[in-house]
Protein backbone atom coordinates (compact mmCIF):
# COMPACT_ATOMS: atom_id res chain seq x y z
CA UNK A 1 0.00 0.00 0.00
CA UNK A 2 2.80 2.39 0.96
CA UNK A 3 4.64 1.56 -2.25
CA UNK A 4 1.51 2.32 -4.33
CA UNK A 5 1.08 5.69 -2.61
CA UNK A 6 4.74 6.58 -3.24
CA UNK A 7 4.34 5.55 -6.87
CA UNK A 8 1.25 7.74 -7.21
CA UNK A 9 2.98 10.72 -5.63
CA UNK A 10 5.96 10.31 -7.93
CA UNK A 11 3.67 10.88 -10.93
CA UNK A 12 2.50 14.30 -9.63
CA UNK A 13 4.49 17.19 -11.04
CA UNK A 14 4.76 20.80 -9.87
CA UNK A 15 2.34 21.85 -12.62
CA UNK A 16 -0.23 19.36 -11.31
CA UNK A 17 0.01 20.94 -7.86
CA UNK A 18 -0.43 24.44 -9.33
CA UNK A 19 -3.38 23.17 -11.38
CA UNK A 20 -5.10 21.75 -8.28
CA UNK A 21 -4.49 24.95 -6.27
CA UNK A 22 -5.91 27.19 -9.02
CA UNK A 23 -9.02 25.03 -9.37
CA UNK A 24 -9.49 25.03 -5.58
CA UNK A 25 -9.23 28.83 -5.45
CA UNK A 26 -11.74 29.22 -8.31
CA UNK A 27 -14.20 26.89 -6.57
CA UNK A 28 -13.75 28.70 -3.26
CA UNK A 29 -14.28 32.13 -4.83
CA UNK A 30 -17.35 30.83 -6.65
CA UNK A 31 -18.74 29.57 -3.35
CA UNK A 32 -17.99 32.92 -1.67
CA UNK A 33 -20.00 34.78 -4.32
CA UNK A 34 -22.94 32.38 -4.02
CA UNK A 35 -23.10 31.57 -0.30
CA UNK A 36 -25.11 34.63 0.73
CA UNK A 37 -27.43 34.61 -2.26
CA UNK A 38 -30.59 32.77 -3.13
CA UNK A 39 -28.61 30.88 -5.79
CA UNK A 40 -26.92 28.69 -3.17
CA UNK A 41 -30.21 26.81 -2.73
CA UNK A 42 -30.26 26.02 -6.45
CA UNK A 43 -26.65 24.85 -6.29
CA UNK A 44 -27.50 22.46 -3.46
CA UNK A 45 -30.42 21.11 -5.51
CA UNK A 46 -28.17 20.49 -8.51
CA UNK A 47 -25.60 18.70 -6.31
CA UNK A 48 -28.35 16.45 -4.93
CA UNK A 49 -29.46 15.58 -8.47
CA UNK A 50 -25.88 14.78 -9.50
CA UNK A 51 -25.43 12.50 -6.47
CA UNK A 52 -28.73 10.72 -7.21
CA UNK A 53 -27.66 10.25 -10.83
CA UNK A 54 -24.37 8.62 -9.79
CA UNK A 55 -26.11 6.39 -7.20
CA UNK A 56 -28.83 5.28 -9.64
CA UNK A 57 -26.17 4.38 -12.22
CA UNK A 58 -24.19 2.42 -9.60
CA UNK A 59 -27.33 0.51 -8.49
CA UNK A 60 -28.33 -0.23 -12.07
CA UNK A 61 -31.63 1.69 -11.92
CA UNK A 62 -31.67 2.34 -15.64
CA UNK A 63 -34.98 4.20 -15.99
CA UNK A 64 -34.31 6.53 -13.05
CA UNK A 65 -30.74 7.06 -14.27
CA UNK A 66 -32.01 7.98 -17.77
CA UNK A 67 -34.54 10.47 -16.37
CA UNK A 68 -32.02 12.07 -14.02
CA UNK A 69 -29.41 12.26 -16.76
CA UNK A 70 -31.82 14.12 -19.07
CA UNK A 71 -32.88 16.42 -16.22
CA UNK A 72 -29.30 17.32 -15.36
CA UNK A 73 -28.55 18.00 -19.05
CA UNK A 74 -31.50 20.40 -19.27
CA UNK A 75 -30.43 22.10 -16.05
CA UNK A 76 -26.96 22.83 -17.40
CA UNK A 77 -28.53 24.36 -20.51
CA UNK A 78 -30.73 26.55 -18.26
CA UNK A 79 -27.90 27.56 -15.89
CA UNK A 80 -26.93 30.79 -17.75
CA UNK A 81 -30.53 31.96 -17.40
CA UNK A 82 -31.07 30.86 -13.80
CA UNK A 83 -27.74 32.26 -12.60
CA UNK A 84 -27.77 35.40 -14.74
CA UNK A 85 -27.29 37.87 -11.80
CA UNK A 86 -24.49 35.76 -10.27
CA UNK A 87 -22.71 35.33 -13.62
CA UNK A 88 -22.87 39.07 -14.23
CA UNK A 89 -21.51 39.69 -10.73
CA UNK A 90 -18.62 37.28 -11.34
CA UNK A 91 -17.73 38.91 -14.66
CA UNK A 92 -17.83 42.37 -13.05
CA UNK A 93 -15.50 41.16 -10.29
CA UNK A 94 -13.06 39.85 -12.91
CA UNK A 95 -13.34 42.98 -15.05
CA UNK A 96 -12.68 45.26 -12.08
CA UNK A 97 -9.77 43.15 -10.84
CA UNK A 98 -11.50 42.52 -7.51
CA UNK A 99 -11.55 38.74 -7.49
CA UNK A 100 -8.62 38.39 -5.12
CA UNK A 101 -8.38 41.91 -3.67
CA UNK A 102 -10.75 43.32 -1.09
CA UNK A 103 -11.68 46.97 -0.95
CA UNK A 104 -9.74 49.02 1.59
CA UNK A 105 -10.96 48.67 5.16
CA UNK A 106 -10.68 51.04 8.10
CA UNK A 107 -9.36 50.34 11.57
CA UNK A 108 -12.00 49.84 14.26
CA UNK A 109 -11.77 53.43 15.59
CA UNK A 110 -12.15 54.99 12.14
CA UNK A 111 -15.00 52.61 11.37
CA UNK A 112 -16.87 53.52 14.55
CA UNK A 113 -16.37 57.24 13.93
CA UNK A 114 -17.66 56.89 10.36
CA UNK A 115 -20.66 54.80 11.41
CA UNK A 116 -21.49 57.31 14.14
CA UNK A 117 -21.69 60.04 11.49
CA UNK A 118 -23.97 57.94 9.28
CA UNK A 119 -26.10 56.83 12.24
CA UNK A 120 -26.46 60.39 13.53
CA UNK A 121 -27.72 61.62 10.15
CA UNK A 122 -30.03 58.64 9.62
CA UNK A 123 -31.61 58.91 13.10
CA UNK A 124 -32.21 62.65 12.75
CA UNK A 125 -33.71 62.18 9.27
CA UNK A 126 -35.92 59.41 10.63
CA UNK A 127 -37.17 61.72 13.40
CA UNK A 128 -38.00 64.41 10.84
CA UNK A 129 -39.36 61.83 8.35
CA UNK A 130 -36.90 62.94 5.71
CA UNK A 131 -36.57 60.26 3.03
CA UNK A 132 -33.04 59.01 2.38
CA UNK A 133 -31.26 56.33 0.38
CA UNK A 134 -27.62 55.65 1.34
CA UNK A 135 -25.60 53.02 -0.55
CA UNK A 136 -22.47 51.57 1.05
CA UNK A 137 -20.10 50.15 -1.56
CA UNK A 138 -18.31 46.93 -0.66
CA UNK A 139 -16.20 44.68 -2.92
CA UNK A 140 -18.05 45.37 -6.15
CA UNK A 141 -17.48 48.82 -7.64
CA UNK A 142 -20.47 51.07 -8.25
CA UNK A 143 -18.96 53.51 -10.73
CA UNK A 144 -21.69 52.72 -13.26
CA UNK A 145 -24.37 53.71 -10.71
CA UNK A 146 -22.39 56.76 -9.54
CA UNK A 147 -22.02 57.98 -13.13
CA UNK A 148 -25.74 58.73 -13.43
CA UNK A 149 -25.65 61.02 -10.36
CA UNK A 150 -23.76 64.12 -9.26
CA UNK A 151 -20.07 63.66 -8.45
CA UNK A 152 -19.22 64.88 -4.93
CA UNK A 153 -16.09 63.22 -3.44
CA UNK A 154 -16.56 64.59 0.06
CA UNK A 155 -15.69 63.19 3.49
CA UNK A 156 -18.68 61.53 5.14
CA UNK A 157 -20.28 63.64 7.87
CA UNK A 158 -23.74 63.77 9.37
CA UNK A 159 -24.10 67.42 8.33
CA UNK A 160 -23.24 66.68 4.70
CA UNK A 161 -25.67 63.75 4.56
CA UNK A 162 -28.41 65.90 6.13
CA UNK A 163 -27.83 68.63 3.54
CA UNK A 164 -27.87 66.18 0.64
CA UNK A 165 -31.32 64.89 1.60
CA UNK A 166 -32.98 68.25 2.28
CA UNK A 167 -36.51 68.01 0.87
CA UNK A 168 -37.19 69.54 -2.57
CA UNK A 169 -33.50 69.79 -3.49
CA UNK A 170 -32.06 68.17 -6.67
CA UNK A 171 -30.29 65.38 -4.74
CA UNK A 172 -33.11 64.51 -2.34
CA UNK A 173 -34.83 61.79 -4.38
CA UNK A 174 -31.70 59.98 -5.54
CA UNK A 175 -29.25 57.68 -3.75
CA UNK A 176 -25.96 58.70 -2.15
CA UNK A 177 -23.03 56.31 -2.59
CA UNK A 178 -20.36 55.93 0.10
CA UNK A 179 -16.98 54.38 -0.66
CA UNK A 180 -14.75 54.02 2.39
CA UNK A 181 -14.73 57.36 4.22
CA UNK A 182 -15.97 59.41 1.28
CA UNK A 183 -19.24 60.18 -0.47
CA UNK A 184 -18.49 59.71 -4.15
CA UNK A 185 -21.84 60.71 -5.69
CA UNK A 186 -25.43 61.68 -4.89
CA UNK A 187 -28.69 61.89 -6.78
CA UNK A 188 -28.00 58.45 -8.29
CA UNK A 189 -30.75 56.34 -9.86
CA UNK A 190 -30.98 52.73 -8.68
CA UNK A 191 -32.62 49.77 -10.48
CA UNK A 192 -36.01 48.76 -9.07
CA UNK A 193 -36.66 45.19 -7.99
CA UNK A 194 -38.98 42.98 -10.04
CA UNK A 195 -40.10 41.06 -6.95
CA UNK A 196 -43.91 41.18 -6.95
CA UNK A 197 -44.22 39.49 -3.56
CA UNK A 198 -43.09 42.57 -1.63
CA UNK A 199 -45.49 44.34 0.69
CA UNK A 200 -47.45 47.24 -0.78
CA UNK A 201 -46.17 49.30 2.16
CA UNK A 202 -42.76 49.48 0.49
CA UNK A 203 -42.36 52.53 -1.69
CA UNK A 204 -39.98 53.39 -4.51
CA UNK A 205 -36.99 53.97 -2.20
CA UNK A 206 -37.31 50.53 -0.61
CA UNK A 207 -37.80 48.84 -3.99
CA UNK A 208 -34.75 50.63 -5.38
CA UNK A 209 -32.69 49.55 -2.35
CA UNK A 210 -33.74 45.92 -2.80
CA UNK A 211 -33.19 46.14 -6.57
CA UNK A 212 -29.57 47.26 -6.21
CA UNK A 213 -28.85 44.72 -3.46
CA UNK A 214 -30.09 41.97 -5.79
CA UNK A 215 -27.49 42.90 -8.40
CA UNK A 216 -24.41 43.53 -6.26
CA UNK A 217 -22.99 43.16 -2.74
CA UNK A 218 -23.74 46.73 -1.65
CA UNK A 219 -25.65 47.47 1.56
CA UNK A 220 -28.37 50.11 1.29
CA UNK A 221 -29.75 52.13 4.22
CA UNK A 222 -33.27 53.51 3.71
CA UNK A 223 -35.21 56.11 5.67
CA UNK A 224 -38.92 56.13 4.92
CA UNK A 225 -40.41 59.54 4.10
CA UNK A 226 -43.87 58.40 5.21
CA UNK A 227 -43.10 56.68 8.53
CA UNK A 228 -39.49 57.54 9.38
CA UNK A 229 -38.69 53.82 9.56
CA UNK A 230 -35.02 52.86 9.20
CA UNK A 231 -34.34 49.82 7.00
CA UNK A 232 -31.32 48.00 5.57
CA UNK A 233 -31.30 46.05 2.28
CA UNK A 234 -28.72 43.38 1.46
CA UNK A 235 -28.67 40.36 -0.88
CA UNK A 236 -32.18 41.12 -2.14
CA UNK A 237 -33.73 41.19 1.35
CA UNK A 238 -34.81 44.11 3.49
CA UNK A 239 -34.77 44.38 7.29
CA UNK A 240 -37.02 47.09 8.69
CA UNK A 241 -37.72 48.92 11.95
CA UNK A 242 -34.08 49.17 13.03
CA UNK A 243 -33.05 51.46 15.86
CA UNK A 244 -29.77 53.35 16.28
CA UNK A 245 -27.94 50.54 18.11
CA UNK A 246 -29.02 47.90 15.58
CA UNK A 247 -27.93 50.11 12.68
CA UNK A 248 -24.48 50.61 14.23
CA UNK A 249 -24.17 46.89 14.94
CA UNK A 250 -24.89 46.20 11.30
CA UNK A 251 -22.66 48.85 9.72
CA UNK A 252 -19.41 48.71 11.74
CA UNK A 253 -18.29 45.27 10.40
CA UNK A 254 -18.85 46.50 6.83
CA UNK A 255 -16.10 49.10 7.24
CA UNK A 256 -13.74 47.37 9.68
CA UNK A 257 -13.71 43.69 8.65
CA UNK A 258 -15.24 41.14 6.34
CA UNK A 259 -18.83 40.86 7.46
CA UNK A 260 -18.94 37.49 9.22
CA UNK A 261 -21.56 38.63 11.75
CA UNK A 262 -24.41 38.88 9.25
CA UNK A 263 -26.21 35.81 10.56
CA UNK A 264 -25.77 36.89 14.19
CA UNK A 265 -27.18 40.32 13.42
CA UNK A 266 -30.26 38.93 11.69
CA UNK A 267 -30.80 36.48 14.54
CA UNK A 268 -30.63 39.30 17.11
CA UNK A 269 -32.88 41.50 14.98
CA UNK A 270 -35.51 38.78 14.76
CA UNK A 271 -35.32 38.11 18.49
CA UNK A 272 -35.85 41.78 19.24
CA UNK A 273 -38.91 41.80 16.97
CA UNK A 274 -40.56 38.99 18.97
Amino acid sequence: MLIEIKGLLSTISALDVVDIIVVAIILYKSYEMLKNTRAITLVKGIIVLLVLTIVSDWLGLHVIYWLLQKTVTLLFVALPIVFQPELRRALEHIGQGRVFVRSSLLDIHEARSLVNEIDSAVVRMAQKKTGALIVIEREMGLDDIASNGIFIDGVVSSELLMNIFIVNTPLHDGATIIRGKRIIASGCLLPLTDDRTLSTELGTRHRAAIGLSEQCDAVVVVVSEETGTISVAEHGRIYRHLDSDQLKQYLIPLFSQKSSVFSDFIRNWRNNKK
